[in-house]
């Protein structure tokens, strides 16, 4: 694929998405089938890409602004707009959809500002503090953010400021393209064979989303043509390498290549970095500065049970999936009930013989009957026949994941209905998700009193329910261990109530060890401290990107910029890359040779993070959750939204940082 070709220093205000559409399918079809269409959107939606579309705001009447219910059973489509609403809505959409037909409009050019703010206005309800970060996402507004405003050339031509990039997953191409915008010189290494990260390396059966794909995508490579609803993990790896084909980073990866110690040299103001290549041969370079995108969820964890090593039978972990082994007509065991046995358990229940699961806490559900469907037909009609639809459609995903579930998870001091919940509303969301569980489970009662988890909903990561899980669970096959291990023999697993389970297969689908970032690699910063030594088992990063002592040293997703009920996890990467890039262009501005953090800008922001973590149901005091690091501070999660990470990456504060020359 030819990458696509980097505009120029006078379009640099112009469309920054690498699956930019130029033009859309001219409408033909006849009214009675565009009003079908109309009442087949996202009415919000399809109103804001009419209005782009049209150059008229005047559609946007005030009387069908949505409210913006927050979301708290489950989602609320059109945003809570009423049915009175939508009604008229439609009339609006149809009579907007005659118009770009009739005028064959196929087309959109960059918005006047005013414009965009008029349709943020509708869309966000006039939540203004929204607009400067909802605009990062919208290629049509001119002041778009992300790409790099200044080229390296410009700031230190002839100057050698070679930059490593540490991993090619979503990071670490998010990285490498803005990297490459900016023309800052790197290198690119990643451990595996293939892009991808966690998405190359985590092909187990029934792999896929749990949040809405289009909040999953980087806001420079907007891609209209999903199949799904929730994609799969292979439709995602896919579009993780053809983005990085498009950028044309693919020909500038070192693959199969590990980094294995990073060392500052305090007098030479450069990082030394040693690497083991595909060879097995290691090699020593030096780097101005380094950008960390290993991603947080990487490292499998498995837990130690007495006699693991007499086990007969294949075990496998879920990110290191065995596809040799046929599962049909096996006798499997899979230990966990998060996020990825969710997936797998439903999966592979119609092949097995046998199938038991042994549960360690029960997860929360929140419903989800598209779970596993297509993109409507509605919806991949506007993507083609409306201008930039797919685009509005990513911006209002986001819009509406700014505040999320928040308000369903934050805790009330002296709540008395702890520890099973947290407040009134997390009470409220508790019984409605035990009454869906009730239901689902009502010719089980047995079943159901270990199904119904004995924590806060939100306390933990909440699964999406389409009902499958609980089909795997109910089935005759199926066997629901909540004892626990004892140990293992070699035919099986022997629980805590002396009953073997004999198994031919066991798999650990037992997560990950997300609070050990660079767990495998020495890191030597100023003075000699070692990262680890420094972090002590408690990672910690100021805006979850630059660490005391360790200059030049840039973290993407680094501690604590994890969300879990808000937000969009590309957001926070691709401002973590944009705020190294600033960080980076002030050493060069200044003809310095790093910039360090100091130790009283991460304290204050660490107590701010912490404070915000408290006030939520995983920072309950009575809560065990994989968020908390051995300490028992929630390092891996932001308690804020995308709005309060906009702000605090908007410039590098210079009393809170230091300029080494």
């Amino acid at each position: 694929m030819t990458p696509t070709p980097e505009p120029g220093a006078d379009e640099m205000h112009r469309f920054d998405d690498l699956y930019q559409v130029s033009r859309s399918e001219a409408i033909v079809e006849d009214d009675e089938f565009l009003k079908h269409m109309a009442a087949g959107s996202e009415l919000p939606v399809l109103l804001a890409a009419l209005a782009a579309a049209l150059g008229d705001t005047s559609i946007l009447h005030a009387d069908l602004q949505p409210p913006l219910t927050p979301m708290d059973t489950q989602p609320h489509p059109h945003g809570g707009m009423s049915e009175e609403q939508k009604e008229k809505a439609v009339a609006v959409a149809l009579s907007a959809l005659t118009v770009l037909r009739d005028k064959g409009i196929t087309t959109v050019d960059v918005l006047p500002d005013e414009t965009v703010r008029e349709i943020l206005h509708y869309l966000s309800g006039g939540r203004e503090e929204w607009y400067r970060m909802l605009t990062h996402e919208l290629d049509l507004a001119t002041d778009k953010g992300g790409r790099p405003s200044w080229r390296f050339g410009d700031v230190a031509k002839g100057r050698p400021f070679p930059t490593l990039i540490i991993g090619a997953g979503v990071a670490g191409i998010a990285a490498a393209h803005r990297f490459a915008q900016a023309e800052v010189p790197f290198t690119l290494i990643e451990a595996n064979t293939s892009v991808g990260g966690t998405w190359a390396k985590n092909t187990y059966p029934g792999v896929r989303l749990d949040t809405p794909t289009f909040g999953y995508s980087y806001s420079f490579a907007q891609r209209g043509d999903w199949p799904h609803q929730f994609a799969q993990g292979g439709e995602i790896l896919d579009y993780l390498r053809d983005v990085a084909e498009r950028a044309g980073i693919i020909d500038r990866i070192e693959f199969s290549t590990r980094l294995l110690r990073l060392r500052w040299d305090d007098d030479g103001r450069f990082w030394e970095a040693t690497t083991r290549g595909p060879d097995g041969g290691e090699q020593v370079r030096r780097f101005s500065a380094v950008v960390g995108a290993l991603g947080q969820l990487d490292r499998p964890n498995i837990p130690e049970f007495e006699g693991q090593s007499l086990f007969r039978g294949t075990t496998m972990h879920s990110q290191e999936w065995d596809h040799a082994t046929d599962l049909r007509g096996k006798r499997v065991a899979v230990i966990g009930t998060g996020a990825s046995a969710y997936q797998i358990v439903p999966a592979i229940v119609g092949d097995v013989d046998a199938l038991t699961v042994f549960q360690r806490s029960a997860p929360w559900m929140l419903p989800a009957p598209n779970y596993h469907h297509p993109m409507t037909d509605a919806f991949s009609w506007l993507v083609r026949k409306v201008p930039h639809y797919a685009q509005w459609y990513r911006l209002w995903v986001i819009l509406t994941g700014i505040p999320g579930r928040t308000h369903t998870v934050t805790a009330e001091e002296d709540w008395p209905g702890a520890p099973l919940s947290v407040s009134a509303k997390n009470q409220e969301l508790r019984e409605y998700l035990v009454a869906r569980l009730e239901a689902q489970f009502q010719d089980a009662p047995e079943l159901l009193q270990h199904i119904v988890p004995t924590y806060p909903p939100g306390a933990k990561r909440m699964l999406r329910d389409n009902e499958v899980w609980a089909a795997a669970l109910l089935a005759e096959k199926t066997t629901l261990v909540t004892s626990g291990i004892a140990r293992f023999t070699e035919d099986g697993i022997v629980d805590n109530d002396g009953l073997l389970h004999e198994v031919d297969v066991i798999v650990y689908a037992t997560g990950f060890k997300p609070s050990d970032y660079l767990d495998e690699v020495e890191v030597l910063g100023r003075d000699g401290m070692e990262i680890h030594e420094f972090w002590d088992g408690d990672a910690r990063a100021h805006n979850g990107v630059m660490v005391p002592g360790f200059p030049n040293f840039f973290l993407i997703y680094g501690p604590n910029v994890g969300g879990v009920v808000a937000g969009s996890l590309h957001f926070m990467l691709e401002r973590a890359v944009e705020y190294s890039l600033k960080a980076i262009h002030e050493v060069l501005r200044r003809g310095a040779a790093a910039i360090d953090v100091r130790g009283e800008a991460l304290d204050r922001f660490v107590a701010w993070v912490d404070q915000g973590n408290r006030r939520m149901a995983w920072g309950q005091p009575y809560v065990s959750t994989w968020y908390q690091n051995r300490h028992g501070r929630v390092s891996q999660i932001w308690p804020y939204t995308n709005v309060e990470y906009w702000e605090i990456t908007e410039s590098i504060t210079e009393s809170d940082h230091e300029f080494l020359d």
